[in-house]
Order: C-alpha cells, then sequence, then structure tokens
C-alpha cells in the first residue's frame, strides 16, 4: 500500500488538509452515550418510596378454595353459584360451613373500579372472615404484554 505526499511548494509550505477529523466526534458522542446510560435509570422514579421488603413465602393451595367473583356487571358469584350481595353472608357460611378461619379468594373483573372491590371486601369481613385473598393473573413476560392469556393463580 502506498501512499502520496502532496507535492511541496517553493515556500516549503505544507498544504493545509480539507478532511474532518472524526476521531474526536466519535469520543465525544460515546462519552454522551455513557452519561444517558446512568443518568436514565435514574430519571425514572418521580416519587421516592421507601419499600419494605417482603419475605412471604407462597402459600399452598387449598384442596378445595372458595372463590367469590365479582362480575364486569357487578353481580357476585360464590363458588359457580350466582348469588345477590343481601345473601353473601349466608352464601359464605353455607359454603364455609361457617369456619370463619377459612381463607376466600377475591377475584374481580378489571373493568371493576377499586372501590366496589374493597365494598365486597368489607361486606366480607362484616360476615366475619377475615383470611381474604386476592386473586390476578400472573404476567409470563413478553407473551402476556402481547395479549397471550396467561397462567392464572392466586396471589
Amino acid at each position: 500500500m502506498g501512499v502520496q505526499l502532496p507535492q511541496a511548494s517553493s515556500d516549503d509550505e505544507m498544504m493545509p488538509v480539507s478532511d474532518i477529523n472524526v476521531t474526536p466526534f466519535i469520543d465525544v458522542i460515546l462519552v454522551l452515550l455513557i452519561i444517558f446510560m446512568i443518568a436514565a435509570p435514574l430519571a425514572t422514579v418521580d416519587i421516592a418510596v421507601d419499600l419494605p421488603a417482603s419475605t412471604a413465602t407462597k402459600q399452598p393451595r387449598p384442596d378445595k378454595p372458595v372463590f367469590i367473583t365479582l362480575k364486569a356487571d357487578r353481580s357476585l358469584a360464590v363458588g359457580e353459584t350466582p348469588i345477590s350481595r343481601a345473601t353473601l353472608a349466608a352464601s359464605l357460611a353455607s359454603v364455609t360451613s361457617s369456619d370463619h378461619s377459612k381463607r376466600l379468594f377475591v377475584r374481580a373483573d378489571k373493568t371493576v373500579p377499586y372501590g366496589d372491590v374493597m365494598t365486597l371486601m368489607n361486606d366480607i369481613r362484616g360476615a366475619g372472615y377475615l383470611k381474604i385473598a386476592l386473586v390476578g393473573l400472573e404476567s409470563t413476560g413478553p407473551q402476556a404484554a402481547a395479549g397471550a392469556p396467561p397462567s392464572g393463580g392466586a396471589q
């Protein structure tokens, strides 16, 4: 590989180089990239909250769980049996054999307002049942975000 040097003029001056030297530009871009990579995760938290750590282990699911379902039209069901809100306490007593230490699993449609879910939980507590678990879907990653149905389970 050969290099051709420009011919010197009679004044022995070098000709000005008109090429752009991109090395400093690349260095600056890499430094900016590193700064943004460090600063971006720090900027994602708007409210500083010191959350407690949970040491809870996953509880085994009972052999025959009692599900209380709040549907999108605000109708209730205990197990598979539709009930009215007025007969909730009596239905729970018959299903659980009046065992108030039994855990009840509440599942509600995602379109139901939070206030309605809390009202249902207060009604269950008013009936004497204090062990209430909320049921949700376990997201399993990218397919859950894409709309594929994830596996269900109690949380």
